[in-house]
């Protein structure tokens, strides 16, 4: 390795990549029957939902992508290793629900004002296939959820929550369709799924967008967080105070802190970095140990000033 780090920048994640790799295969013989099946069926629903699981395809591919860089280390361009490529990849998952779900409403419209005969027998039999195998890679994914905390799998996961969904709307429009001959059902379920498609993309979006902005993590309050340090013993002030996500559950804060000139400064970061761990789980922190009077900070800075000098006036 090009640099000493004392906490590691890679990602095994061995659960993940097990389930995805079932997920993957699973879902890739599945998008030929149902494309096939949509197809001579004449169902717009069915038809809808074997988009959603190419899209499931591209996005498992990304999230195994991710999981296989993750693993590799950091070097002296990526100091952070490939982790935050699982944000990125669940970004582009989360564009792609909107993007099939954009192509649904359009195909979904046509068929409001063309109505297409369905072929009642073969859409429901594909549709309850795909119900089952849905149902079962949903079971998988929200396991691995569960052990192992990560983005890229929920934006997965929200794939398939689609298809599980999109499989029952399937199945109620073939059902309706059979006893009334309601063909407008079938686009109506399709914009549907469409809009369902929509909340979930638009979930998956706001969280990776969320890490990409390196904003702070829903899970931390700043205000308190910066309090608790301005708590331990020689700790004066606490600025420049920096926390986000690289990826799921990997954690980097920064921050500056004036002491007195008698304090030994390896105490206060090593108390900090205790507090740090045992109070919050952030293992990786970045601790500057600073004095007004060395480390002038302009108008701010002079408050400290003003307090040591007449510290030093009582001595």
């Amino acid at each position: 390795m090009y640099d000493y780090h004392h906490l590691g920048h890679e990602k095994e994640q061995a659960t993940s990549k097990r389930s995805l790799w079932i997920t993957l295969f699973l879902t890739l013989f599945f998008t030929i029957v149902e494309i096939i099946g949509g197809l001579l069926s004449n169902s717009l629903a069915l038809l809808s939902d074997s988009a959603h699981m190419i899209s499931d395809v591209i996005a498992l591919g990304l999230s195994m992508t991710a999981i296989y860089l993750a693993r590799r280390p950091p070097n002296a361009r990526y100091t952070f290793g490939y982790l935050r490529f699982e944000i990125i990849a669940s970004f582009l998952n989360g564009l792609a629900l909107f993007a099939i779900a954009i192509g649904i409403f359009i195909e979904g419209y046509q068929r409001f004002i063309h109505p297409v005969p369905i072929k009642f027998a073969l859409m429901l039999t594909i549709a309850s296939i795909g119900f089952v195998v849905n149902l079962v890679l949903t079971l998988v994914l929200s396991r691995s959820m569960k052990e192992e905390e990560n983005l890229n799998i929920q934006s997965a996961l929200w794939h398939f929550i689609g298809d599980l969904i999109s499989s029952i709307g399937v199945i109620i429009s073939a059902i309706i369709i059979y006893y009334t001959n309601w063909l407008i059902v079938d686009p109506l379920i399709s914009i549907i799924i469409g809009s369902i498609l929509c909340i979930g993309g638009y979930r998956i979006i706001r969280e990776s967008y969320l890490i990409l902005m390196e904003s702070v993590p829903h899970k931390f309050d700043l205000d308190e967080m910066r309090s608790s340090l301005l708590a331990i013993d020689g700790v004066e002030d606490v600025h420049e105070m920096h926390l986000w996500a690289i990826s799921s559950n990997h954690y980097s804060l920064t921050a500056h802190v004036f002491i007195p000139k008698n304090m030994q400064p390896f105490c206060v970061i090593l108390a900090i970095n205790e507090l740090l761990r045992d109070k919050y789980d952030i293992t990786h922190s970045t601790i500057q140990t600073e004095h007004a009077t060395i480390h002038p900070h302009g108008e701010y800075g002079k408050q400290f000033l003003k307090q040591h000098e007449l510290q030093n006036a009582d001595t």
